[in-house]
């Protein structure tokens, strides 16, 4: 008796179905690190970040991909309108965060995306910098990245962003002036951060006021975002003495039974601070002329899954 084959035309199409996602599958995979970076650096969150490429697979998946020319780019401007979407539901509800936003720190050692083997793209991943991107509306936020961070011309950032390469222009002018006098506070390097990082830990560990004060700028500012979750300042912490007595607060007298652990995050040097009771911290900071201008102190455990240790 012959077998069944009838069945046969409906497995060649399911075959077919699975190689074309394969195929879907590999062209997003072959720039996850870039669409991962760019998604990131818009919206500051790595789980948004995660959620966004997983949605532009899908709009991916339903494309008719043989008309289309350059994936990367194709790619790249359905995760910027994805991102800026994000960004703009995100901002309308910032009013509900219970202290200073912070973006989701992120061990780049090794980098998740790709390789940061240029200053320019260590510092538009920093904790610094994405700080002040917050201050910018969605279409600012979306040109300075694409140009900043990974050169794309006015012209195929319009076509992007369905906006004119003057305009484009224009937005990234308003942005750069927006952010330049601040990002004038943190020009040291990795190596003067680490120095820095570690004087500072040592002095908070000692309880030392006079140190403490001596490593921050007298203009310094201390956020600290711990989300209404574990404890933190509910407002930014500004001027060089009460950041330091702001430290020697709360470290100090817990010198003992804190651990710290050395990292990398966000493309610089960073501590992880283990509290007793299990909470934990990350700490960057920013620098410039030799003194510690602003600190910044991720406690919301929901930004910490990622964390070593």
């Amino acid at each position: 008796m012959e077998p069944d084959r009838g069945d046969q035309p409906d497995r060649a199409a399911d075959r077919g179905v699975t190689t074309a996602a394969a195929q879907a599958a590999g062209a997003v995979q072959a720039h996850r690190p870039m669409l991962l970076g760019l998604a990131y650096r818009l919206l500051g969150s790595l789980h948004d970040a995660e959620d966004v490429l997983q949605e532009a697979y899908l709009r991916w998946l339903d494309v008719d991909r043989e008309s289309v020319a350059e994936p990367r780019r194709y790619l790249s401007r359905v995760v910027t309108r994805l991102a800026l979407d994000r960004l703009r539901a995100r901002q309308a509800a910032r009013e509900t965060y219970v202290g200073p936003w912070l973006p989701e720190p992120v061990p780049t050692a090794p980098s998740p995306f790709g390789p940061l083997d240029s200053a320019e793209l260590r510092d538009s991943l920093s904790t610094a910098l994405l700080h002040l991107l917050e201050r910018l509306t969605p279409p600012e936020r979306a040109v300075y990245v694409l140009h900043t961070a990974f050169g794309l011309p006015y012209a195929e950032i319009g076509d992007i962003l369905d906006r004119s390469a003057a305009d484009c222009r224009q937005l990234h002018h308003r942005a750069a002036a927006r952010i330049v006098d601040h990002r004038r506070r943190f020009t040291a390097g990795p190596a003067e951060q680490r120095r820095l990082l570690d004087a500072f830990l040592a002095a908070a560990r000692d309880g030392d006021l006079a140190r403490l004060t001596e490593l921050v700028a007298v203009d310094a500012t201390a956020w600290t975002d711990g989300g209404g979750r574990v404890r933190a300042a509910r407002n930014p912490v500004h001027g060089g003495d009460r950041v330091a007595r702001f430290f020697t607060g709360v470290y100090g007298h817990r010198r003992p039974t804190v651990e710290a652990a050395p990292a990398e995050l966000n493309g610089g040097p960073a501590l992880v601070l283990h509290w007793p009771g299990g909470a934990r911290y990350a700490l960057t900071l920013a620098a410039a002329d030799g003194v510690i201008t602003d600190l910044y102190l991720v406690g919301n455990p929901e930004k910490l899954t990622r964390l070593p240790g």
